[in-house]
């Protein structure tokens, strides 16, 4: 993106007899296109929290007996959550207590 140098508004590209030039809408400016220039910026990406407080939220969690659907384990962990408005039931997420599974599940 290239800005106008006279007025500052977005340049924007168009075609004439001889190629390509930037030219501005709002005053007279134009600005012949002579060489191909690309360049990629990535912005740094903020870090993310987890929605359910990550791994620190299934250390203290009773287990109950589901099955699991990866693995058929047996046993599962259990949490509870309001995710809807308060006259919904809550939703129930699970854990494998598998350790070599560890698939999540919710209810």
């Amino acid at each position: 993106m290239l800005f106008c140098p006279t007025c500052g508004n977005l340049l924007l590209i168009a075609e004439d007899n001889y190629g390509l030039r930037f030219s501005c809408n709002t005053c007279p400016y134009i600005c012949k296109i002579k060489k191909k220039i690309s360049t990629k910026t990535y912005p740094k990406l903020k870090e993310v929290d987890h929605v359910m407080g990550g791994s620190a939220a299934w250390e203290n969690v009773d287990s109950t007996d589901a099955e699991c659907p990866a693995c058929f384990h047996k046993k599962a962990y259990f949490m509870q959550m309001q995710t809807r408005s308060a006259d919904e039931p809550m939703t129930t997420f699970y854990k494998c207590c598998n350790q070599q599974c560890g698939h999540n599940w919710r209810d």
